[in-house]
């Protein structure tokens, strides 16, 4: 069993702070002999790489996006300009890598970073590719990203359904990926910040082998974050391991003393009849 990362921070953000813990683990599967994922947990910003290509392409493509998005995070503010910045570096990086020659040399990226630049804290998600953001929020999990992926397409024009989509032979094929011939653009999606969030940050080697049921049943069952990535990644070996895994689950609170404000507020609102009332 690789072993699992794990950090609790609480964080300043515009009205109060934020308590964020998170854990994460990557590991090369049952099948694969390299590990050509990669990711970056480093507050504000959580993300996975999933790299493609053959012989070392792939771990080449995700470790240089890897390391060009790590200065951006440690710098505190992100935004997405400083982010496709570090993208159009790792394209150069990877182009001009010796042996990054395979047409098929590319990444993944997928992940959230918590924006502060505003009057109130907002999530963002940002994807390449079909690595996924899960949210769970108020009992229900939702994927927040949307692949770039021939199947996805077909799903989307109404050629394919969802249950059919899971053994196309098109299933591995992403339309978008950071790679050495073109700059990319991330799709963004803005979320509010809610008490209890948890977000779930994978590659496909953990959806190939678990469903978004199964994500949620997992989450429910291990409420601290380290806990949880090892459980799924348990499980996506147990199910057949057939590429490389890598989860981050990151866990959103409010201080203990804000949360306790929030709740006398809310009590005293619904208990106080409105003026002119009898």
């Amino acid at each position: 069993m690789p072993e699992v990362s794990t950090h609790s921070q609480t964080v300043s953000v515009p009205g109060g702070s934020l308590v964020l813990s998170w854990a994460a683990v990557t590991d090369t599967g049952r099948r694969r002999e390299v590990n050509q994922d990669a990711l970056l947990a480093v507050f504000p910003l959580f993300v996975v790489a999933d790299g493609m290509g053959g012989h070392v392409g792939g771990e080449i493509a995700s470790a240089s996006t890897i390391d060009r998005l790590k200065p951006v995070a440690e710098a505190g503010s992100i935004d997405p300009k400083a982010i496709e910045k570090a993208i159009e570096r790792a394209v150069r990086d990877i182009a001009s890598h010796p042996e990054a020659t395979d047409d098929g040399t590319g990444t993944t990226l997928t992940g959230v970073y918590l924006d502060t630049s505003g009057d109130a804290p907002h999530w963002v998600t940002l994807n390449v590719g079909d690595s996924r953001v899960y949210l769970l929020r108020d009992g229900s999990i939702v994927q927040i990203t949307t692949d770039h992926s021939v199947v996805q397409e077909l799903i989307a024009s109404g050629r394919l359904s969802p249950e059919e989509a899971e053994n196309h032979p098109y299933g591995n094929v992403i339309t978008r990926a950071v790679g050495p011939s073109e700059g990319v653009t991330p799709d963004y999606v803005r979320l509010d910040v809610a008490d209890g969030d948890r977000f779930v940050i994978c590659s496909d080697g953990l959806t190939k082998e678990l469903t978004d049921y199964g994500i949620r049943h997992f989450l429910d069952e291990n409420p601290d974050p380290a806990d949880a990535v090892a459980a799924m990644l348990d499980a996506a070996l147990e199910n057949g391991g057939r590429d490389n895994v890598t989860v981050i689950v990151l866990d959103v609170s409010w201080p203990s003393d804000q949360a306790d404000a929030a709740d006398g507020a809310a009590d005293h609102d619904d208990s106080s009849p409105a003026h002119g009332e009898s």
